[in-house]
């Protein structure tokens, strides 16, 4: 399997791409910044120099093409202001959606808890979660498989390998381990097509959880 993470030198992209490596797939990482470009290949991820901000969709396209799977991991970060939360989080993940077209790839949004219902304040959260609902409501009118993944908080405390799974939103937070180890799992599956989830860290081990809810959505 072939995938494409759309922001790859960042902190979920990073042990995405660990884990997906140990799995056995050739990961295509794409950055910003080309001095990120050693930290990938020395672990074991091809990287790809490709400004989701200023690259064409055509040049997206030739950065991820061929992939079986295509996960959007990118951001503006905590520093940026509202407009960059626009030109990242939203067009950012609309350009990769667009230059995957040509492919029948899983297309996996990493969004967040409050996109489904984002405030109307001109705050930088605000507009961060605005960004994330307009490019979520993108990937769902798509013809694509796709799948959307909403945390809560992240944090960098040692992965619980347990989390919480549903398809309403819940409060709470988890290890960013164990977000990676969730997508992991459900990248390049059919039976994550066309479903929003809901994780924050819980009870069940994660395989059991992300078997049941891929058992019923299939």
């Amino acid at each position: 399997m072939r995938v494409a993470i759309a922001g790859a030198h960042g902190q979920v992209a990073t042990r995405l791409s660990h884990a997906l490596v140990d799995r056995g797939a050739e990961v295509i990482g794409l950055i910003r910044n080309p001095q990120h470009a050693e930290d990938l290949r020395s672990a074991g991820v091809s990287p790809r120099v490709c400004d989701l901000e200023h690259a064409t969709v055509d040049q997206v396209a030739a950065a991820i093409g061929g992939s079986d799977a295509v996960v959007f991991a990118a951001g503006a970060g905590p520093g940026s202001g509202a407009a960059r939360k626009l030109t990242i989080d939203r067009d950012g993940a609309i350009k990769l959606l667009d230059g995957s077209a040509s492919d029948s790839s899983h297309y996996v949004m990493l969004s967040g808890v409050g996109a489904e219902n984002p405030p109307d304040g001109n705050d930088v959260f605000s507009v961060y979660l605005r960004a994330k609902a307009e490019a979520d409501a993108a990937v769902m009118a798509s013809d694509r498989n796709w799948t959307i993944v909403r945390p809560g908080g992240l944090t960098d405390e040692s992965g619980t390998g347990r989390v919480r799974l549903d398809s309403a939103p819940f409060p709470g937070d988890m290890p960013r381990d164990d977000l990676a180890a969730l997508l992991a799992g459900l990248v390049g599956d059919p039976r994550a097509a066309n479903r929003i989830l809901y994780v924050n860290g819980g009870d069940e081990p994660l395989d059991n959880a992300l078997e049941a809810v891929l058992t019923a959505s299939s």
